[in-house]
């Protein structure tokens, strides 16, 4: 059996789409399809349900992938100690990132990389996600942590990291501050503090305002999440944040609501399509999948 044929079987089963699947594994959706029927018939059964967009586990499925995970994981640890064996051979890595990276992790992700990977340098650039992209566009960087805009190109390549959602963020004695979870419409009336028009943030928020029927009064837009939330609590406003950056910072002088229906980003790993990648940026993205 190929090895690597249960690795794509992990990707595959965490992504439930051909398409991310591949493209984190760096090999085409007709080649991944293959190699999965491949792995079906040598096991005997099918593994997943397959619809026209997604694919899921099935019963078969479900009970092998406990153990592909053991195994990939151990596929990706000797790999690292046969890197690690050339300590005379060094190779970098230069990884860009949103600024809002220990909420989600990524610090945390880097430096274990580092930690277990002795043989590669890496060098890590903090940059809003317009930055970013034109990094990856002259070749500064390999790969990148992006809030994704679902933007229709095929510039570049994603994979999933990390999924977050907007909720309200309201001075603890408001009204609504202790509602599980309220609409955009029942904040039409306040006053807004943003993150800077440059960001993602702002103008979904502005978006998903106007969706709800109404143009938000912004009475301040900055930086840093930080001074959003010392002006709440001093009772200038609301606004609309990130969940998990906000819960980092919070403080008991806030409230975070959910917003209903829900509003959802998606952290992803971009790269260029047109390049090869180094070993260094292979290994890390199979560093990520293999401790999720």
């Amino acid at each position: 059996m190929e090895i690597n044929y249960l690795r794509e079987f992990v990707v595959l089963a965490e992504t439930e789409n051909f398409l991310e699947a591949s493209d984190s594994l760096f090999i085409s959706q007709s080649s991944l399809s293959k190699h999965i029927k491949v792995l079906e018939n040598e096991m005997g059964y099918p593994l997943f349900d397959r619809t026209t967009r997604k694919v899921h586990l099935n019963e078969y499925g479900k009970i092998l992938l406990g153990y592909a995970k053991q195994i990939a994981s151990l596929q990706y640890q000797y790999t690292t100690a046969l890197n690690n064996q050339s300590e005379n051979i060094k190779h970098s890595i230069t990884i860009g990132s949103i600024p809002v990276m220990a909420p989600y992790h990524i610090t945390d992700e880097i430096l274990k990389f580092k930690r277990e990977n002795k043989s590669y340098y890496v060098n890590l650039i903090e940059g809003e996600s317009a930055e970013l992209k034109e990094l990856l566009r002259h070749n500064k960087c390999e790969l990148a942590f992006i809030r994704d805009e679902d933007e229709n190109n095929d510039e570049f390549a994603k994979i999933a990291y990390e999924e977050d959602q907007l909720v309200a963020v309201l001075p603890a004695y408001h009204q609504l501050a202790q509602e599980k979870q309220i609409s955009l419409t029942q904040l039409r009336f306040e006053d807004f503090l943003f993150l800077q028009p440059t960001s993602l943030l702002y103008n979904l928020c502005q978006q998903e305002c106007q969706k709800a029927g109404f143009t938000p009064n912004i009475i301040y837009t900055g930086q840093r999440a930080e001074n959003i939330i010392d002006l709440i609590e001093k009772g200038m406003g609301v606004s609309l944040l990130m969940k998990k950056p906000i819960e980092y910072l919070s403080s008991p002088k806030i409230s975070l609501v959910d917003i209903y229906p829900k509003i959802s980003t998606q952290i992803k790993i971009y790269y260029k399509k047109d390049v090869v990648l180094s070993q260094p940026a292979r290994h890390f993205i199979n560093s990520i999948q293999m401790h999720k």
